[in-house]
C-alpha cells in the first residue's frame, strides 16, 4: 500500500507582532543613531506646537480681555469735527455712564528746561471704565479722574525717563502749565510699541480750550466712551443711530468689533510664524530622508538575509518603516513637549506688540496638530529612501557587488512625492487662506531647495571633473569625500544653506527698510517739519526760523476736505455697493490736499497732465497712481468734494508717482493754483537744523511763541523706526533660530549616521600610515568646504531676494553691506567644521584595532 503523500502545511503570514519584534531586534545596535536623526524634527515640531499654542492662548486672552482693551462698552470717534449738536440728545441717552476725550499731537516742554518733545495729548474728563490704568503713585489715576480735583498731568514713563523728569516737575502744553502728578506705566489697550511711537500726556478735558492748541486744520480726534449695564446688548442699542453716525462720519468701536480686529491681526502674525516653523520642520524632514538613506545602505546586507529566509520585499520594508515610525513618534512627542514649554517664552519675545496679558496653558488641539503634522511629514520623507528596500535581491548575500534593479522608475516613490507636495501646499493654504500666496510659498520653497541642491550637485561635478591631482594628500582626500559614495554634500548644503538664507534675508531686508528713511547732512535735506501753522502765523514762524539762522526749504499749504461723490454717485451709495470694490477708506477719509501748478522733485508724471484748470474753469486734479488704481478711477472721472461746507467739483486730469523715500510732504490729491487759496487752511514749513542744540532752541522758541505749532524731528522718527525694526527682527530671528538649530542637528545626525562608513575609511587610512593630524585635516577640509559653500549659497540667494525687493518693491538702489555677510559666512563655516570634528573625535582618539572591535 503506497504511503500517503504529506502536503506541506501552509505557513501563516507574519502578522503585526512579528513585524514589531523584528523591528525591535534589528534596531538594538542602531537605536541611539536613529534617535539622533529623529532629533532633526524635534525643533520643527516644537516651533509649530509653540506657535499654535501661543495663537490659541492669545485668541482666548483677547476674547477675555477685549473690554479692557476698549476701556468701555462703546467708543464713538470723530476725526477733525466735533459731534453734531443734533446727535447730542441721542448720545446722552446711551449707556449708564459716559466720558469724553479730545486727542491731538503737540509739542510739550518739560520744565525747568529739560527739553521739548512731540507727544500725543489725550484730554479726558474721567478714567477708563474697564482695564488696568497703572500709574505711580497708584492714587494718581484716581486723583486725575476725581471731579473738582486740582488739575495735573499724567505722563508716560518713557517720557519722564527720556527727559530725566520726575513727579512734581511741570510740563507746558500750549499755553497751560501743569504739575506732573504721576507717571503712566500702562494704559488700557496700549502696547509698548505704540508708547514708543506716540508717548502720551494726559490732561483734564476742561483745559483743552485754554491750551489754544486746537486750531483750524488741527488733527484732532474726538471720542465719547460709554458704559452700559451688565448684560446690555450694545449692538442693538446703537443700531437705530447707525445711519446718522455714518452720515456724520463717526466710527464705532465695541467689544465685539475690537475682538474681531485684534483677533484678525494676531491671527495673521500666528500664521506667518507658523509658516516659518513649518520651514524648520521641512528642513528636519530633509535631514530625516538623508539619514534614513545612509541607514538603509548599511542595512542592505541584513535585508538580503531576510529575503533569503523567506521575507518578502514588502515585509522587509515594513520592518524598517515600523522602526522609523516608532522613533518618529518619539521625536514628535519630545518636540510637542518642548513646544509646550517654548510657548511660555513667546509672550516675552512679543511683549512689546501684545495689547493683552496672556495666560499660558497647554493647547491640546495645537499639540495634537503638531504631533500629527510632524509624524506624517517624517514618515513620508523617510519612505522615499525606504522604498528601495523592496528591490533588494537575495543574491546580495552571495555577491556584494550585485546591483539591484533600480533602472526603472518606482511609481510608489512618485506617489509619495506627490503626497508630500500636496501636504505642503495644504498646510500653507490653511495658514494663508489664499491660493496665490500658497502657490507663491510652494514655488519659493521649491526654488530655494532646488537652487541649494543644484549648488551641491554642481560642487560634486566640478570637484570630480577638475580634481586637483597635484595638491597635497590631505586636500585630495578631503575633496574626494565630497563626491564619494555616502557623501553628505547635498543634505548639508541644503539644510545649512536654507538656515543661512533665512538669517541673511532678515538682515538685508532690515537694512533695506532703514535705508528708506535717510537724513542727509546737507542743507538741501530737511530734518525738521513744522505743521499746524495758521495763515496769520506763517510770517511770524518764518521770522523765528530766520532769527535761529535756519533756512525755509519748503512752504506747503494744506486744505482739509471730504469726498462726497464719484461720477455723480454719492459715497454713501457706493459704500453699500459691494460689487464696485472701492475700499471704504477712499470714501470716508478726511483728505488733506495742497495746491500748485507743478510737480516737485519727488514726483513723476505717469499719465495725463499736471494740475491745471480746464477751459470752463473746472479744476483738473492730479492723483497718486496707486490711489487711482485702488479707488477704481480713471482719467476724466469727476470727484465732488466738500471743502469745509463748500461743494467743489473736480476732474481727474493726471496721475503721479511719488517717491516717499524723500523728505517731502506727499499727497494723494494735488489741486491747481487759483482754486483753494481762500479756503480755510494751515501751512507746513520744512527746515534743516545742525545738531541737537539748534533743534532744542527752535522747539523751545516755538513752544513759547507759537504753542499750537508742532514740530516733527525726523531724526527721532528714524531712531524710533530703528528700535521698532530691531524688535521685529528679534522676533523673526527667534523663529529663524529654529531653522538654524535644525540645520545643525541635521548636520550632527548626518555625521553620526554615516559614522560607520567614516570609521572604516579612517581605519583604512590609519592602517596605511595616516596620522591623527592627517585624519583631522581631511575632516576639516571636507566639512569646512561644505559649511563655506552652504553659507555662500544661502547668502547668494538672500542677496538675490533682497535685490528683487529693492528694485521691484521699494524701487531703490541696492548695495548690501559685505562685512556682516562675510562674518555670517565665517560663523557658519566654523560651526559646520566644529561639529564635524566633534562627532569624529572618537576615531581620532582610539587605535584602529580598538575601533574595529567596537564596531563589531
Amino acid at each position: 500500500m503506497p504511503s500517503p503523500v504529506l502536503k506541506p502545511r501552509p505557513t501563516a503570514r507574519p502578522g503585526l507582532g512579528w513585524l514589531l519584534r523584528m523591528a525591535w531586534r534589528d534596531s538594538r545596535r542602531s537605536r541611539a543613531r536613529l534617535l539622533l536623526f529623529m532629533a532633526s524634527i524635534i525643533l520643527g515640531i516644537a516651533a509649530l506646537v509653540g506657535i499654535r499654542s501661543f495663537g490659541d492662548n492669545l485668541a482666548l486672552s483677547v476674547n477675555e480681555q477685549a473690554r479692557e482693551l476698549v476701556g468701555a462698552d462703546l467708543v464713538l470717534s470723530s476725526s477733525g469735527r466735533r459731534f453734531p449738536q443734533s446727535l447730542q440728545p441721542a448720545l446722552d441717552s446711551l449707556g449708564a455712564a459716559r466720558t469724553q476725550e479730545t486727542a491731538f499731537a503737540s509739542l510739550v516742554e518739560f520744565r525747568p528746561g529739560r527739553g521739548v518733545r512731540l507727544v500725543q495729548v489725550r484730554a479726558r474728563d474721567g478714567g477708563f471704565f474697564y482695564g488696568d490704568w497703572k500709574t505711580e503713585p497708584q492714587t494718581a489715576a484716581q486723583r486725575f479722574s476725581q471731579p473738582g480735583a486740582a488739575p495735573g498731568a499724567l505722563v508716560d514713563d518713557v517720557l519722564l525717563a527720556q527727559f530725566n523728569a520726575k513727579i512734581g516737575d511741570s510740563v507746558q502744553i500750549g499755553k497751560v502749565t501743569l504739575p506732573i502728578i504721576g507717571r503712566v506705566l500702562k494704559t488700557p489697550g496700549q502696547t509698548g510699541i505704540s508708547t514708543a511711537v506716540a508717548p502720551t500726556v494726559f490732561i483734564p478735558e476742561s483745559l483743552v480750550k485754554a491750551t489754544a492748541l486746537v486750531q483750524q486744520g488741527s488733527r484732532v480726534q474726538y471720542r465719547r466712551s460709554f458704559q452700559f449695564a451688565p448684560g446690555a446688548d450694545v449692538e442693538a442699542a446703537i443700531k437705530p443711530l447707525q445711519a446718522r453716525l455714518d452720515k456724520a462720519d463717526i466710527d464705532t468701536d465695541t467689544v465685539a468689533s475690537r475682538q474681531k480686529q485684534i483677533g484678525r491681526s494676531f491671527a495673521d502674525l500666528t500664521r506667518y510664524l507658523s509658516l516659518v516653523a513649518f520651514v524648520a520642520l521641512l528642513l528636519g524632514c530633509v535631514g530625516v530622508a538623508s539619514a534614513v538613506n545612509l541607514y538603509v545602505r548599511e542595512k542592505l546586507a541584513a535585508v538580503a538575509v531576510l529575503r533569503c529566509l523567506g521575507a518578502s520585499g514588502r515585509q522587509a520594508l515594513l520592518i524598517y518603516l515600523v522602526q522609523t515610525t516608532g522613533l518618529g513618534l518619539v521625536g514628535a512627542v519630545l518636540g510637542a513637549a518642548l513646544g509646550a514649554a517654548v510657548q511660555g517664552l513667546l509672550p516675552r519675545v512679543l511683549d512689546d506688540f501684545l495689547p493683552v496679558a496672556i495666560t499660558v496653558s497647554v493647547s491640546w488641539p495645537a499639540v495634537l496638530t503638531g504631533l500629527a503634522t510632524g509624524l506624517l511629514m517624517a514618515v513620508l520623507f523617510a519612505l522615499l529612501p525606504l522604498l528601495s528596500i523592496r528591490r533588494v535581491s537575495p543574491l546580495r548575500v552571495l555577491r556584494v557587488a550585485f546591483e539591484d534593479d533600480t533602472a526603472t522608475p518606482d511609481p510608489v516613490r512618485g506617489v509619495v512625492m506627490v503626497i508630500i507636495g500636496v501636504f505642503i501646499l495644504g498646510f500653507a493654504y490653511s495658514q494663508t487662506r489664499d491660493w496665490k500666496l500658497t502657490l507663491g510659498f510652494g514655488a519659493g520653497l521649491l526654488a530655494a531647495f532646488a537652487a541649494l541642491a543644484g549648488v551641491g550637485r554642481l560642487l560634486m561635478a566640478l570637484v570630480r571633473r577638475f580634481f586637483p591631482v597635484g595638491w597635497g594628500y590631505v586636500w585630495r582626500q578631503g575633496l574626494a569625500n565630497l563626491y564619494r559614495p555616502q557623501n553628505q554634500t547635498l543634505t548639508l548644503v541644503t539644510s545649512i544653506g536654507l538656515g543661512t538664507f533665512l538669517l541673511a534675508t532678515l538682515f538685508l531686508s532690515q537694512a533695506l527698510l532703514l535705508g528708506r528713511v535717510q537724513l542727509a547732512s546737507k542743507e538741501s535735506q530737511a530734518n525738521l517739519v513744522l505743521f499746524d501753522i495758521q495763515p496769520e502765523q506763517q510770517a511770524g514762524v518764518e521770522e523765528l526760523l530766520r532769527t535761529q539762522r535756519l533756512p525755509v526749504l519748503q512752504r506747503v499749504p494744506i486744505v482739509t476736505m471730504r469726498l462726497t461723490s464719484i461720477n455723480g454717485r454719492r459715497t454713501s451709495e457706493i459704500k453699500k455697493d459691494t460689487v464696485d470694490g472701492v475700499p471704504p477708506w477712499v470714501l470716508t477719509r478726511e483728505y488733506r490736499v495742497t495746491y500748485r501748478d507743478s510737480l516737485n522733485s519727488s514726483e513723476k508724471l505717469l499719465a495725463g497732465s499736471i494740475p491745471t484748470l480746464d477751459a470752463n474753469g473746472t479744476p483738473l486734479i492730479s492723483v497718486e497712481g496707486s490711489y487711482l488704481e485702488r479707488a477704481k478711477l480713471k482719467l476724466g472721472d469727476t470727484l465732488d468734494f466738500n471743502v469745509q461746507g463748500a461743494p467743489l467739483r473736480t476732474i481727474v486730469g493726471g496721475t503721479r508717482e511719488v517717491d516717499r523715500s524723500q523728505v517731502q510732504p506727499s499727497f494723494l490729491v494735488v489741486f491747481p493754483a487759483g482754486v483753494l487759496e481762500n479756503a480755510p487752511q494751515f501751512h507746513v514749513l520744512l527746515t534743516h537744523t545742525e545738531g541737537t542744540a539748534s533743534l532744542a532752541a527752535v522747539q523751545q522758541a516755538l513752544v513759547r511763541e507759537f504753542p499750537n505749532v508742532s514740530a516733527i524731528d525726523l531724526g527721532l522718527i528714524l531712531q524710533t523706526l530703528e528700535d521698532i525694526l530691531g524688535k521685529i527682527s528679534f522676533v523673526v530671528r527667534f523663529m529663524a533660530g529654529f531653522s538654524i538649530l535644525t540645520g545643525l542637528l541635521v548636520l550632527s545626525s548626518s555625521v553620526v549616521i554615516s559614522r560607520y562608513q567614516r570609521v572604516r575609511e579612517s581605519v583604512l587610512l590609519r592602517t596605511l600610515g595616516a596620522s591623527r593630524r592627517d585624519i583631522l585635516g581631511i575632516t576639516l577640509v571636507e566639512y569646512g568646504l561644505l559649511g563655506l559653500l552652504a553659507a555662500l549659497a544661502g547668502i547668494g540667494l538672500a542677496v538675490l531676494a533682497a535685490w528683487a525687493l529693492a528694485v521691484f518693491v521699494f524701487e531703490v538702489g541696492f548695495g548690501p553691506a559685505a562685512l556682516p555677510l562675510l562674518g555670517l559666512a565665517a560663523l557658519v563655516t566654523a560651526l559646520t567644521a566644529g561639529i564635524g570634528l566633534l562627532n569624529s573625535r572618537d576615531v581620532l582618539r582610539r587605535s584602529p584595532l580598538e575601533v574595529l572591535r567596537g564596531e563589531g
